[in-house]
């Protein structure tokens, strides 16, 4: 049998190229941000639309690696460069300077004080919860959740650091960029972020989506599923999106929570 063609040196730049893309919008994100205030709303809603972009390039350029059969060791390590700028430390400056930085002085002055310290720390732990995250999926080698799902389907182990990315600039987009003016609510925001952090580092499973191609036996239906998201997203966007990354974040909770039932359930029937 002939051996399979291998592709030219100039299709290798093809998935690096997205991925240049994912950096860019993680940049623009940042400087997005850094522009943002009560006065200049805009500026968060157009850093929190660029890391959803910068998701669907992370999306994107493994898939063009899979498919061009261009996947190579300098492109893996900067893919996770990348992810580490997009969707670590933009999204852990937005939630920061979005959520704690721009609480009004004169409101609530000493519990906005102590939020907004703590804000600081705990945007640091999501970042830092998300480089943790890439450096053990770099590692692991069939990684296993300690809840297992259906055997044959495959799951992330822990949140990936895009969905938790998604999470904040999900919640950032529904409000239309306007940040937080109550310290009680950012309060509630500071919960949010240090919850999806962790999610990020543990060991619960998510699912993957993997088994999900364009080769299999019905691609139209997949198609028409994916345009019908894709126009759904482009009408309602705020609404839409926050439904699905929070109903993701969601779904690993109930994941857990249905595993750790079961476990009971199995083991008290044992008993008796």
């Amino acid at each position: 049998m002939r051996e399979r063609r291998r592709p030219s040196r100039g299709m290798y730049v093809l998935p690096s190229l997205f991925t240049a893309g994912n950096i860019a919008a993680g940049y623009y994100a940042i400087t997005q941000s850094i522009q943002g205030s009560a006065a200049q709303p805009a500026s968060f809603d157009r850093a929190a639309m660029a890391i959803g972009f910068a998701i669907l390039f992370d999306s994107v350029d493994g898939m063009v690696a899979r498919l061009t059969n261009t996947a190579s060791d300098f492109g893996r390590e900067l893919d996770s460069l990348a992810d580490v700028i997009t969707f670590g430390v933009a999204p852990s400056l937005l939630a920061y300077l979005w959520g704690f930085r721009m609480l009004p002085l004169h409101e609530l002055p000493i519990l906005r004080d102590k939020i907004t310290h703590l804000g600081v720390f705990v945007c640091f732990l999501f970042l830092i919860c998300g480089a943790s995250r890439l450096a053990r999926f770099n590692i692991s080698v069939n990684p296993q959740p300690r809840n297992p799902g259906r055997p044959g389907k495959k799951y992330f182990v822990g949140m990936p650091i895009p969905a938790g990315a998604g999470v904040i600039a999900s919640v950032v987009h529904f409000e239309n960029g306007a940040p937080v003016s109550d310290p009680r609510w950012s309060a509630v925001w500071l919960c949010l972020v240090l919850f999806t952090g962790f999610l990020m580092v543990s060991t619960w499973r998510f699912w993957s989506g993997k088994e999900i191609s364009l080769g299999q036996r019905r691609p139209f239906q997949l198609v028409a599923v994916i345009v019908a998201i894709g126009a759904l997203v482009t009408l309602y966007s705020e609404q839409v999106l926050i439904v699905v990354a929070l109903g993701y974040l969601v779904s690993g909770v109930v994941a857990r929570l249905a595993y750790s039932w079961g476990q009971k359930r199995r083991q008290s029937g044992a008993i008796h």
